[in-house]
């Protein structure tokens, strides 16, 4: 079993070296897009946010699992901002005799997504790259061709002839597998990226805390980023142990039905419509009072905001509303094309106007508000 220090430090051997010539909003969403942080292995993800958050927190701490909690501010409630620092990825399972290597997925992987797609495998002696193979088309019979490829038939290719090849290359069994999807900047503002599901929170919830140490805000501030969301939310559940947060909020990347054939009724969220709040998603059902105070600062604010319902969606505010007897949370999410795959696509403005409506938001989290929507008693 090789060390986590060794694993730390080839995982952050991979984080990508940003453009000089780009903003530093857009220097932060490359260097987390790009670093490579399946479940249980998000050590360089920490690493960039722990440099981040450090100046801007009056303390940082962890929770028991890995997630970085960073605290601002000395009175008033406690404000849970939540963010995942986890992508879908993989493991490595076993090395055939002939050099190949199967996968343990991690995370909702749709099979469609998996085969001829590049990789990374972080071993002992650093990152290999790999390949998923596939069937070639001149051998398949024709019902096949149409069919996905089942998950367990897929093998990562990394050019070994043998066992001993793979074994020299420094990798084994439990090696973290990420895809190989660099970041780019397209047209119109939008950005193409692996793991804005929730890399993409994760800058939100740091660009929010530089603002908020600047201006200030009435309650205790804990920004969390969580792992392991993607197996169970478990992250989210040890960080709120910690935190005993009186309220939650939990930035998402979310799910956009503007693309091509898609059903209407799967998702209603458009690409560059700004950020959105769930109204349901398969794992929670929001703080109504909460609900209506983001729509109240949205509209304070002029910031476009979009509703949605999610079918099949889990998030971190389902585990922090299940701590502590209770905790009112809403998810809000940054909209995204193509998630759970190797390349999403996020929207530069809907990026920066949910800064703005975080920042608003816990602006307004003073004690009466935060009593108020925690106060269930019946009206008389």
């Amino acid at each position: 079993m090789k060390s986590g220090g060794l694993i730390a430090a080839a995982l952050l051997s991979l984080v990508a070296v940003p453009l000089a010539a780009a903003d530093r909003t857009e220097t932060l969403l490359r260097t987390l897009a790009d670093a490579p942080g399946p479940s249980g292995f998000e050590e360089a993800v920490r690493a960039i946010v722990v440099r981040e958050v450090q100046p801007l927190a009056d303390g940082v701490s962890y929770d028991g699992v890995g997630s970085v909690i960073a605290e601002h501010g000395s009175a008033g409630p406690r404000v849970m901002l939540d963010a995942h620092m986890d992508e879908l990825g993989g493991v490595v399972r076993r090395v055939t005799p002939n050099g190949f290597l199967s996968m343990q997925m991690l995370g909702g992987w749709l099979d469609q997504a998996l085969p001829d797609q590049r990789w990374v495998i972080v071993g002992s002696k650093g990152p290999v790259e790999a390949v998923t193979g596939i069937r070639d088309i001149h051998v398949v019979s024709p019902d096949e061709r149409t069919k996905p490829f089942p998950r367990d038939s897929l093998y990562l290719d990394v050019g070994a002839k043998d066992a001993a090849g793979v074994a020299a290359l420094g990798l084994s069994p439990g090696d973290p597998v990420v895809p190989d999807a660099p970041f780019r900047e397209l047209a119109a503002g939008r950005y193409l990226g692996k793991a804005w599901d929730d890399r993409v929170g994760c800058a939100v919830v740091i660009e929010a805390l530089r603002r908020l140490r600047a201006s200030g805000h009435p309650n205790r501030l804990f920004v969390a980023a969580t792992v392991q969301e993607e197996v169970g939310l478990r992250g989210a559940r040890t960080a709120a142990d910690v935190i005993k947060p009186d309220v939650g909020i939990a930035i998402e990347g979310g799910i956009t039905g503007d693309s091509p054939g898609r059903n209407p009724e799967e998702t209603q969220a458009v690409l560059g419509g700004g950020p959105g709040i769930f109204l349901y998603d398969s794992s929670t059902l929001p703080n109504r009072r909460f609900v209506a105070l983001v729509d109240e600062v949205a509209r304070a604010k002029g910031i476009p905001l979009q509703h949605d319902l999610v079918q099949g969606y889990g998030d971190d505010s389902a585990a922090i509303q299940a701590t502590g007897g209770g905790v009112p949370t809403v998810n809000l999410v940054v909209p995204a094309r193509y998630t759970h795959a190797h390349n999403g696509v996020i929207d530069r403005a809907d990026f920066d106007h949910m800064v703005d409506l975080v920042v608003a938001l816990i602006a307004r989290l003073d004690d009466a508000t935060v009593r108020h929507l925690r106060d269930f008693t019946p009206a008389p």
